[in-house]
């Protein structure tokens, strides 16, 4: 009868299988493959996020098998369980999107169901996908109990003329080939050769950002977040987490002694410099809200007045992950903030060392290199993530600006009730300079899922019009959108926002200096359009899109569905 091994490192698997009443369950796990040494040993929890469904997530039941072996070789036993992934890429621009930030709902309870189920004494997370990341997170901080994450890994370049691609290059070439820049041959080669294997999209969009903000945060090994998918450096890192999981067993250290308001701090100023998606901003929120952390949006900009934009990379800049792997990852940017006392060097990390300890060692960039510049001479000397407040965001927004489109932009605007309208308009040449799209009920609760407007900016960027019109939304951006854009407007227009009564010709002003979000028409008349609104019906009253339209809290909240405060 299984009963022996360290008590302090068995604590939730020893009430599963010790002792004479758990024959039962020892029986079932022999058919999975337990030896009777095994119900000894701490038992690690390996949550994949394998599936056929994207390139991001396709080699990762392979990661996990590496994970398996470093908690076995460490004295554990490592056992491997699934949870979902979902494509935003694929699903762009159609209705499936909407299910995409619900899926971060959906990996962060199903891991801690099996969990907790299960009675794992630890856990290692391995994540590729954008929602997968902040979902382990989630769950991790929820259960509390020793856990490690791994990234799956970036994708390599695509190639074409001699140009490196990505998914954002294929969404582009759509506005081009509407705007009879190329031709339908064209765009079948850039569609064919853009993805060529496993991995995350390839520039600084969301899946990158958050895996450099969780490393940054101190949830994942050093180096984890810069390394390609395929790679000998990403085996290793795997079988290394496998092995770390069980030194925070033996050391009793668990996600919430890492993830403090300092480390998310931390986790902030690199996306920063970095120049990270929108996303970050609602990720950390519910990330810091399964902590007890109070983050809020204006902890984005207390920081981003003193931390500068340093990465030339993708989506506004020239260069993608891949190449900042070459060059040493995000490490040696790291060491540079903290030298400069941009980071809190005493913050735990995974390795159960402090970050400062992390990186006593590592190397400067190379001297010729321009991807990540110094902090005396920034492509912005303050954050790209501007949180924008005003009468159509009372309780904020999120825009992504970088200073190539300018600081300031007053246009007209024209209404969209859904994303696909607003991109209809704009692939068919409505849009013209001088216009602010305005694309509402696509928030937490109106869409319901908060899309991701890649398929119109894209679209805008396409056309040529990336300088001269603007778009802002109640929904999300991907982390490829670049131009001048407002997401994240709170409240939305499903729950009665001033969004909800803006007119086709209003004047617009999104501010980035003096972070204002304004619509020119008086108080008197805003009072009078919202008397005379009326709330939509709901566009789902059944399964999982309605629940969570029922159950998620505002994007400025972090659109969690747990808050029953």
């Amino acid at each position: 009868m299984a009963n022996t091994g360290d008590p302090k490192t068995r604590l939730f698997s020893s009430k599963v299988v010790d002792g004479m009443e758990r024959a039962p369950s020892r029986a079932m796990l022999h058919a999975v493959g337990f030896k009777d040494e095994d119900f000894q040993k701490p038992q690690i929890g390996i949550a994949s996020t394998w599936s056929m469904v994207t390139p991001c997530n396709m080699h990762i039941n392979d990661l996990s098998k590496y994970a398996e072996q470093g908690v076995n070789a460490a004295g554990g036993k490592g056992v491997i369980y699934n949870t979902i992934t979902i494509s935003d890429g694929i699903s762009m621009g159609t209705e499936g999107m909407k299910y995409s930030l619900v899926s971060r709902e959906v990996i962060a309870d199903s891991i801690e169901t099996v969990t907790g189920c299960q009675g794992f004494d630890g856990v290692v997370a391995i994540g590729g996908c954008d929602k997968n990341m902040p979902g382990c997170m989630i769950a991790l901080a929820r259960l509390n109990r020793p856990g490690i994450f791994v990234y799956g890994g970036t994708i390599l370049p695509g190639c074409y003329k001699n140009r490196k691609l990505d998914v954002v290059s294929v969404f582009e070439a759509v506005g081009a080939r509407a705007n009879n820049k190329i031709d339908d041959a064209e765009l079948h080669e850039i569609e064919e050769r853009a993805i060529p294997g496993a991995g995350s999209c390839g520039g600084m969009y969301t899946a990158n950002t958050m895996a450099s903000a969780i490393e940054a945060m101190g949830m994942s090994l050093p180096g984890s977040s810069a390394q390609a998918a395929v790679s000998e450096e990403k085996r290793l890192d795997c079988e290394r987490a496998g092995e770390a999981v069980l030194e925070l067993l033996k050391n009793d250290i668990k996600p919430r002694d890492i993830m403090t308001k300092e480390a998310f701090e931390n986790a902030i100023t690199v996306i920063i410099a970095l120049g990270g998606s929108t996303n970050s901003v609602l990720h950390l929120l519910a990330m810091a809200h399964a902590c007890d952390v109070d983050l809020s949006l204006d902890d984005f900009t207390r920081i981003g007045q003193r931390v500068p934009m340093l990465a030339d990379l993708k989506p506004s800049g020239r260069y993608q992950m891949a190449e900042l792997i070459e060059i040493g990852g995000i490490l040696p940017l790291m060491k540079m903030l903290l030298d400069a006392g941009l980071l809190h060097g005493d913050c735990l990390t995974v390795t159960g060392k402090t970050l400062a300890k992390n990186l006593a060692d590592v190397e400067p960039y190379p001297d010729n290199q321009d991807m990540i510049r110094p902090l005396d001479n920034p492509i912005k000397k303050d954050s790209h993530l501007a949180i924008l407040y005003g009468n159509l965001a009372t309780e904020g927004a999120v825009a992504k600006i970088t200073g190539k489109e300018g600081l300031v932009f007053t246009g007209s605007a024209k209404v969209f009730d859904a994303e696909e309208e607003a991109l209809q308009s704009i692939l068919n040449g409505d849009i013209v300079k001088g216009d602010v799209i305005v694309i509402r009920y696509e928030g937490p609760k109106g869409g319901p899922g908060m899309r991701e407007m890649l398929s119109p900016t894209s679209a805008i960027m396409g056309k040529g019009l990336g300088k001269d019109v603007a778009l802002i939304t109640d929904g999300r951006f991907s982390g490829g959108t670049h131009g001048f854009v407002v997401g994240h407007i709170t409240p939305e227009a499903q729950v009665g926002g001033t969004l909800a009564i803006v007119k086709n010709g209003d004047k617009i002003t999104i501010d980035a200096e003096n972070k204002t979000l304004t619509l020119h028409v008086n108080e008197h008349e805003i009072a009078r359009r919202l008397d005379k609104w009326q709330q939509p019906a709901p566009r789902y009253t059944r399964g999982v899109l309605a629940k969570y339209a029922k159950l998620v809290s505002s994007a400025s909240k972090g659109a969690v569905t747990d808050n029953f405060e």
